[in-house]
């Protein structure tokens, strides 16, 4: 069984972007094992020794398949997000799975971020899936986008 965790990287938990996430790994995995709201973490993330940051990590290094979400700001991921990541060793993904979903305001916006994220994702060791960059408008679809990228999934 796939020991799947779904990290959203929204600074607002419960955010579209994360019920996308959820749902793209419902699609891939069934229920994530785990679901990391960053910005549910606040300043611990920046805070040496917080627990519910630490669990956060390990949640992630427990993975076997992750997706992580984000929306695009400043035309990259966030950088909530990027502060999670940067808790992890080096190549601490190495041997992972992993889907980067994006989500924008336009596609050209979403690829651009959807290739930065999947940079960062393969720079941890990660072996990197297609993503999957998403404007915002098509968010109400989340279901359907979710199973239709699954079915293309390899």
């Amino acid at each position: 069984m796939t020991h799947l965790v779904v990290v959203s990287g929204n600074p607002r938990p419960g955010s579209r972007t994360s019920i996308l996430a959820v749902a793209v790994g419902e699609a891939l995995a069934g229920p994530p094992a785990k679901v990391i709201e960053v910005g549910e973490l606040g300043a611990g993330l920046l805070t040496p020794g917080d627990e519910p940051t630490a669990a956060a990590v390990a949640a992630v290094l427990a993975a076997d398949l992750l997706v992580v979400a984000t929306p695009t700001y400043k035309g990259s991921y966030t950088g909530v997000l990027k502060v999670l990541l940067d808790q992890l060793p080096a190549r601490a993904l190495a041997g992972k799975r992993a889907v980067p979903v994006v989500t924008a305001g336009v596609t050209p916006q979403a690829a651009a971020a959807e290739a930065l994220l999947r940079q960062l994702l393969t720079e941890l060791g990660a072996d990197v899936a297609e993503g999957l960059p998403v404007v915002e408008a098509d968010l109400p679809d989340s279901v359907a986008i979710a199973e239709k990228y699954a079915a293309t999934f390899s």
